[in-house]
C-alpha cells in the first residue's frame, strides 16, 4: 500500500511549490535587472547615433562606455517633435519611448498610407541635433523604421545641416532577427553604407527624390543608391521606410520648417 508521502496530492504540492519559488526568483531578477537593461539599451542607441554622425567608428573595434557618454553629452542634443505640426515640444527626448507611445492609442495614430508597415505611429518623434565644438549645427539625425525581408528594421538617417545631403544611413536593429547576414543584413555592409554619403533626398523643386534602385543610371545620380544585390524585399523595405518617415505622416512637416529656419 502506497504511503501518504507518495500521494498525488503531495506530488502536486511539491511541483506547485517549486514553480512558485522559481517564478519568484525569475520575477525578482527581472525587476532588479530592468534598470541595467534600460541603461544598456540607451547606451547602445547612443552609440549608433554617434556612428551615424561620424563621431565614433564601431567597425574598428569596441567603443568604451565612457567614450560614448562623453561624446554624446558633448555634441548631441535630443529633442521631441510633434509630427503633425512639425514643432518642438517639451519633454525628455533621451528617455522618451517611441515604441511604447506608438502602442498606446492616446499617444499615437494609425497612418493612412502605411507603406512601411509600421502599424501605428507615436504622435511625437525624436530628432537628434549634432553640433561641433563651436556649437554650430552639423548634422540632423532622424530615426526611421520599416518592414524588411522578415522583420522590422531600425535605422538612423543622418543628414547635413541643409536637411538634404545624406551623411549616412545606419541600420542597428532587426526586431525578430529575421534579416540574415546574406540577405537583409546586407544593409549593415560598410560598402553599401558608404554609397549613401553625399546623396540628396530632395530635388530642386523640394520633392522627395531619393531612390533605392537597380537602374544603374538612377543609382549613379545624386538621388540614387544601388539596391542590395539579391535582396529585393529588403531594398524595397529601405525605400518604403524613407518614403514614409520623410513623408507627411512622418517628419515632413518638421523638415520643411527646419529648412525654413526652424532650427535657429
Amino acid at each position: 500500500m502506497a504511503s501518504n508521502k507518495d500521494s498525488f496530492g503531495r506530488t502536486l504540492f511539491v511541483v506547485v511549490g517549486l514553480c512558485f519559488i522559481c517564478s519568484v526568483f525569475v520575477s525578482t531578477a527581472a525587476v532588479l535587472l530592468k534598470p541595467t537593461q534600460q541603461e544598456n539599451k540607451l547606451l547602445d542607441k547612443q552609440k549608433y547615433i554617434l556612428e551615424a554622425a561620424g563621431l565614433v567608428d564601431t567597425k574598428s573595434g569596441e567603443v568604451s562606455k565612457a567614450k560614448i557618454l562623453e561624446t554624446y553629452d558633448k555634441y548631441v542634443e535630443a529633442k521631441l517633435v510633434d509630427l503633425k505640426s512639425g514643432d518642438w515640444v517639451e519633454g525628455n527626448a533621451d528617455t522618451f519611448d517611441t515604441e511604447k507611445a506608438a502602442r498606446t492609442l492616446e499617444t499615437s495614430f494609425k497612418p493612412e498610407h502605411d507603406i512601411a508597415s509600421v502599424k501605428r505611429v507615436a504622435n511625437k518623434g525624436v530628432v537628434y541635433l549634432v553640433r561641433d565644438d563651436a556649437g554650430t549645427l552639423q548634422t540632423v539625425i532622424i530615426p526611421v523604421k520599416g518592414y524588411g525581408l522578415w522583420s522590422t528594421m531600425y535605422a538612423f538617417l543622418a543628414v547635413e545641416s541643409d536637411l538634404n545631403t545624406v551623411r549616412s544611413l545606419v541600420y542597428y536593429d532587426f526586431t525578430g532577427s529575421g534579416e540574415t547576414p546574406g540577405l537583409g543584413g546586407e544593409v549593415q555592409n560598410p560598402k553599401w553604407i558608404a554609397k549613401w554619403k553625399g546623396k540628396k533626398l530632395y530635388d530642386d523643386q523640394g520633392n522627395l527624390a531619393i531612390k533605392v534602385t537597380k537602374n544603374p543610371a538612377v543609382a549613379e545620380s545624386v538621388h540614387g543608391v544601388d539596391a542590395l544585390s539579391g535582396a529585393t524585399l529588403t531594398s524595397n523595405g529601405v525605400q518604403h521606410s524613407l518614403d514614409f518617415w520623410l513623408g507627411k505622416e512622418g517628419f515632413a512637416r518638421f523638415l520643411e520648417k527646419a529648412r525654413n529656419g526652424g532650427l535657429s
